[in-house]
């Protein structure tokens, strides 16, 4: 099998396993979970490896405890694959970062693009909802950029919602190894979400409409910080093959979405663990 053939077999199948039952985690929007946590220390491979493998694939099963929906004050659980498939330093698919390219690449940085997919919100998910209506899942391109002043990596990205609450958001952060043996290591780093007043209108916001089906008092959530926050990432690398994984954030609502009627808790917290086999 050609490695064309091969990357394209794997698109598919990590497609399919995504779209049957991949966390919901993963495409919450806005996410306790930090875009970098989904690729911790993949920019410093390259500083440190002599050579990066051609395929480099993970499978196995993971597990996600966040919030009902963004600003609740319950949490729900959520298991799901885990699938991480990168070809060289060109190329990625995985449950986190989605389907994308490395459009420029070095010893310190990378530039790239993506497209995930937003899963969306349902009213009935949780009381505090009904009566706003659903947002609709959608595609998510996205752009982003890391660069490495080791030991800390810096990283940006911004994503446009192609329809669901079709709007803009971005994050900016950092993040730095603080624990680290050959087959043990830690992440912490913090971040900042902003976001566009498209996208907190229907994140946070509550129409006319939407005020007369729930009784929820009408509110127009304006762009600007949406968040800050602080995250972890953990890995250990059991065996060759097998490794544990686990990620922990927490992540505070600011200005216009903190003040929203259906936030019940400003402070939000995720957690995830993962068991994967490595090939």
């Amino acid at each position: 099998m050609t490695q064309f053939a091969r990357w394209g077999f794997a698109v598919v199948f990590t497609l399919l396993a995504m779209a049957a039952g991949a966390p919901r985690a993963v495409a919450q929007t806005p996410s306790p979970m930090a875009e970098w946590q989904y690729s911790a220390g993949v920019p410093l491979r390259a500083m440190f490896a002599d050579k990066i493998p051609d395929w480099q694939i993970e499978v196995g099963a993971a597990g996600a405890l966040l919030p009902l929906y963004p600003g609740a004050g319950k949490y729900r659980f959520e298991p799901g694959p885990d699938i991480d498939v990168r070809y060289k330093d060109e190329a990625f698919f995985s449950t986190g970062e989605g389907l994308g390219v490395n459009l420029f690449s070095g010893k310190t940085y990378r530039v790239g693009a993506a497209l995930g997919v937003d899963i969306g919100r349902e009213a009935d998910s949780a009381t505090r909802l009904r009566g706003t209506g659903d947002i609709g899942m959608a595609p998510v391109p996205k752009l982003f950029a890391e660069y490495v002043l080791f030991p800390v990596v810096l990283r940006a990205d911004v994503r446009r919602a192609l329809g669901g609450y079709n709007g803009w958001i971005g994050d900016v952060s950092a993040y730095m190894p603080v624990w680290g043996t050959e087959k043990f290591f830690v992440f912490v780093g913090p971040t900042v979400t902003l976001a566009d007043d498209v996208t907190n209108r229907h994140e946070f916001g509550i129409s006319a409409t939407q005020h007369m089906r729930s009784g929820l008092p009408r509110y127009d959530a304006p762009g600007g910080l949406q968040s800050a926050g602080l995250g972890s990432s953990v890995t250990w690398l059991v065996t060759d093959h097998w490794m544990l994984e686990g990620g922990g954030s927490a992540q505070r609502l600011l200005d216009g979405a903190a003040h929203s009627p259906l936030v019940q808790e400003r402070l939000q917290y995720q957690a995830s663990f993962t068991v994967g086999y490595m090939f």
